[in-house]
């Protein structure tokens, strides 16, 4: 009778032959890579691109590094920073004064003065100097003349109560209320991000909504949101952080997940670029298997996906696949079929070790007991 370590180890070979050729046949037939350009869409998966499949550019009249294009004009999305700044500051004319700003104010024909007045007395009944707006809102022009209310009110309407109010007292006064310092008390300067409402703070002045405008949209709906509180503005606007704008770079870990790298794009990168900025290839890369994936404008038209000679870019310094790299574009590189393939043949024989080691191991165990008995009763 034979021992049953050697009838396991029969059944296992049994199990495992059938499934190591099947495995086998499956990685080698589709682990491997080497055709042209392929069209993926919706019915039409695995066809080789053409050139009226995505535009007229084939993938020969692709830009590249010795051949690149200029991007379209930047549109404006979260999150990126814009630097905004305004040339001037000064408040229009129907702007409120507020609470705490300083006036000045000026009257002629005053209550007159006699000789023996005293030095206060005579500060009281002259009016011409600088007047703050208290907290509670009122224009104290001292004990003789009163207080007039005047906070948040444009500069003409404080003109007119003043006036107002003065001739109360004054017979015919001439009254003079300007703004000596009339800038706002913020000035719009500096970075501001794009929120993810797609609108950009601008402090006091509130939000403006600028996703998906080009810059000289954004400047335009910044000036006439800003004319509201500041008179005639002129924006200078441009982007600090070019943050929406990403390409992508996934590298196929062999059967054990993959690493996606999200890199910003500043369109001047190609490939060659792109790998270097996550640190070359991956040791279990396959240089034979790596292609540039663009998706299509049109949602129902073909992505486009370039295939890339790394042999040739890197040891002979050929641009012909060396593409220029585009906002949303995914570099894929895959694993060697070699390494896929013994990733997924350790995980699948990976139970059947455990099971057999067990068995093993029980068996030894059986049989050291019974030697041990064995001896006992000899």
């Amino acid at each position: 009778m034979r021992p049953s370590h050697q009838v396991c180890m029969e059944s296992f070979w049994r199990l495992l032959t059938p499934t190591v050729v099947w495995l086998a046949a499956f990685s080698l037939s589709g682990c491997v890579s080497t055709s042209p350009t392929v069209c993926h869409s919706s019915g039409i998966f695995g066809q080789p691109c053409s050139g009226e499949m995505y535009g007229g550019a084939g993938q020969n009249d692709a830009p590249c590094e010795l051949r690149k294009v200029s991007l379209p004009e930047y549109v404006v999305e979260p999150p990126d920073v814009l630097l905004i700044e305004t040339v001037n500051n000064i408040r229009p004319a129907t702007a409120p004064v507020h609470v705490g700003e300083a006036l000045l104010v000026q009257v002629n024909r005053t209550i007159p003065l006699s000789q023996t007045e005293e030095s206060v007395a005579a500060q009281f009944k002259t009016i011409n100097g600088m007047y703050t707006i208290g907290a509670d809102g009122y224009l104290n022009l001292g004990p003789e003349y009163g207080k007039v209310l005047v906070a948040d009110l444009s500069m003409e309407v404080i003109q007119q109560r003043v006036d107002s109010h003065l001739r109360q007292v004054l017979t015919n006064p001439q009254v003079l209320v300007t703004l000596p310092v009339p800038q706002n008390k913020q000035f719009v300067a500096g970075p501001h991000l794009v929120r993810p409402d797609g609108t950009v703070g601008l402090g006091v002045y509130g939000g403006v909504y600028v996703s998906g405008l080009t810059l000289q949209q954004a400047r335009t709906q910044i000036e006439q949101h800003l004319s509201q509180y500041i008179y005639r503005p002129e924006v200078s606007i441009d982007v600090l952080a070019y943050n929406s704008k990403v390409y992508y770079v996934i590298t196929d870990g062999g059967g054990a997940g993959e690493q996606v790298y999200r890199i910003p794009a500043t369109g001047n990168e190609t490939v060659l670029d792109a790998i270097a900025g996550i640190n070359g290839l991956p040791t279990v890369a396959s240089k034979g298997s790596i292609w540039l994936a663009r998706p299509s404008p049109n949602q129902c038209g073909p992505d486009q996906v370039l295939t890339v000679d790394w042999d040739a870019i890197a040891q002979g310094a050929q641009a012909g696949t060396n593409y220029q790299v585009l906002p949303g574009d995914r570099i894929y590189v895959k694993a060697l079929p070699l390494v896929t393939f013994d990733t997924k043949f350790a995980r699948l024989t990976a139970p059947i070790e455990r099971l057999l080691g067990l068995t093993i191991l029980g068996n030894g165990t059986v049989q050291s007991l019974q030697g041990q008995n064995l001896n006992q009763n000899n």
